[in-house]
């Protein structure tokens, strides 16, 4: 039997949903381990709606749960929905979406609220002694919900200009947590808690890249699973 993952989606695109290459990564690296995988996604409002082309915010309206069906190809389920006991592990992709959607963290950073959905399956899961796994920007989700845990969203200082977000790192710091600075290509596992986190866009990166990192996190998971 494969192990069961669910893997939560906020939204379709890089700039106000879930990050497609990171989903399809997650999705792909999923597949090859065997795995058996449902896609959530939590059915409320966008914060905003991003003309991908032109990098600018819309006036349009759309729903987080509708927008991440079409990552899933319309295989999908309401996070509310989730149940802990049906599954072995959870992914996060990341996204802007998971620090517009999932979380406030791209207007209140460190001081953000966690949908209460979201929330809800982290602990859930965490409680259960499942394993996590987050790559890009999620990783915040599990340094605010969980203080004293460690992951790493890539290093912490803007190496060779190949991590613009280094900053992120201090602000995990200061919620008590421990960030682990690693390259693109490599994951932590915080095994205590069983969270395993890769940088993925964090970093500046060849797509090859990024798509192994999120391949060792993707073994990690489900090794621990």
């Amino acid at each position: 039997m494969g192990k069961r993952v669910a893997v939560v989606l906020a939204g379709c695109g890089v700039f106000d949903g879930s990050e497609i290459h990171e989903a399809s990564a997650a999705l792909v690296h999923l597949s090859r381990g065997g795995a058996e995988v449902k896609i959530f996604a939590p059915n409320i409002e966008q914060r905003d709606v991003v003309d991908h082309l032109k990098g600018s915010p819309t006036q349009e309206k759309r729903n987080v749960l509708v927008e991440s069906a079409r990552l899933a190809r319309g295989n999908i389920q309401d996070l509310a929905e989730l149940k802990t006991s049906e599954f072995d592990a959870v992914i996060f992709p990341g996204g802007f979406g998971v620090a517009k959607n999932l979380c406030s963290w791209a207007v209140d950073g460190k001081n953000c609220t966690i949908n209460e959905h979201v929330n809800a399956t982290l602990k859930a899961f965490h409680s259960a002694k499942k394993p996590i796994g987050l790559c890009c920007i999620s990783p915040v989700l599990a340094a605010k919900v969980f203080p004293g845990c460690e992951v790493t969203v890539g290093q912490d200082k803007n190496v060779d200009g190949r991590f613009p977000d280094a900053e992120t790192a201090a602000a995990i710091a200061e919620l008590g947590c421990k960030h682990i600075c690693k390259n693109v290509n490599e994951s932590h596992v915080d095994k205590a808690n069983k969270i395993v986190t890769t940088c993925a866009f964090m970093c500046k990166a060849p797509l090859h890249e990024i798509f192994d990192g999120i391949g060792t996190m993707v073994q990690e998971v489900l090794q621990l699973a």
